[in-house]
């Protein structure tokens, strides 16, 4: 039987099919009865799940990220799609196609890379030079740069995301050069670079999406800030030091480049370079957002999207120009 993917799911199906799990929680009711709270995905997306009249010993079965076939129905919960699951069985990854179930760039990620490494040369600070060159030179970290997704949820979350968004970051960065001559250049690319390199260890991405430990205890901003600051403590011990205040002036583009304090931010932007940053980032996160919304969101009707939180809005979907004329 083909498998049926997340975005196809109406409400009121029944579902006997095998998806990701993750993140499952073993919960009370009201009542003091057991459930398990998860999430169920493919690679079309990712869908709250609950297990009603769970027992210790099935909740211990699970795995924290893997694969289950379930049986169970589909329906509308607060205006979100739920999955009410009767049955589940732990299946190995060996028996699934992984394909189905790992969102993946539709780009190529090696020509993404050479793009990225080609503006990056044109840096022309040496300081930020060598640090931009000591973290493209780390192999093993670039392995993970090229495959990582960029977020969980929000956006560009499949495989090659953050190099994806990384790149289109440099791209408009390079447009918007031209319009604001005083802007410091180099230090904006460096930091398109390295603001989100942590979600390389922030984020689990061998099998399903979610948060490593290390990352839920400190998050991508903390953790790269301290990935920036080692590989300033390398070039130093190896004669080449980055100058003090250049390296302030990048870590603060990276630890405000959220933006607000209500978004993680510990300090709001404070240089023309990190509003840059910050507008770029919110841009490009926002434009893939809402194309994938547009395009996979089930909706309210043929012309909307769903109520969405995040964007506090639901989404126009018509293309009034392709239907004009």
């Amino acid at each position: 039987m083909a498998h049926l993917f997340i975005k196809d799911i109406q409400p009121g199906q029944q579902l006997q099919d095998i998806y990701m799990v993750t993140q499952p929680v073993l919960r009370n009711t009201t009542k003091g009865d057991l459930y398990i709270a998860m999430f169920l995905s493919d690679k079309t997306g990712k869908v709250n799940s609950r297990l009603w009249q769970a027992t210790e010993q099935l909740y211990q079965a699970l795995p924290s990220e893997g694969f289950v076939a379930i049986r169970g129905k589909s329906e509308l919960y607060q205006g979100n799609m739920q999955i009410v699951v009767n049955d589940v069985q732990v299946v190995q990854p060996d028996q699934v196609k992984l394909m189905d179930y790992m969102p993946r760039t539709d780009k190529n990620i090696g020509e993404m890379f050479e793009q990225v490494k080609g503006i990056m040369a044109t840096i022309e600070n040496n300081d930020l030079k060598l640090l931009t060159e000591a973290f493209l030179n780390d192999q093993e970290l670039m392995k993970q740069f090229c495959i990582a997704p960029a977020a969980m949820q929000m956006h560009h979350n499949y495989l090659g995301g953050l190099l994806e968004h990384t790149l289109n970051m440099l791209n408009v960065a390079q447009v918007l050069f031209p319009l604001y001559p005083k802007i410091q250049k180099d230090l904006v690319l460096a930091a398109i670079l390295l603001h989100d390199m942590a979600k390389t260890q922030e984020l689990s991405y061998k099998i399903g999406f979610s948060y490593t430990d290390r990352g839920q205890l400190l998050g991508h901003i903390i953790q790269g800030t301290q990935m920036i600051t080692q590989k300033a403590d390398d070039l130093k011990a190896d004669g080449t030091p980055v100058n003090p205040e250049i390296l302030d002036a990048l870590l603060h583009i990276i630890i405000s480049h959220h933006g607000q304090y209500d978004f993680g931010s510990p300090k709001l932007p404070a240089t023309p370079e990190a509003f840059m940053v910050n507008y770029i980032d919110n841009l490009d996160a926002k434009m893939n957002q809402t194309e994938n919304l547009i395009e996979n969101d089930q909706g309210d009707g043929r012309n909307w999207t769903s109520y969405q939180r995040s964007l506090e809005t639901k989404l126009y979907r018509n293309r009034v120009l392709e239907n004009d004329g």
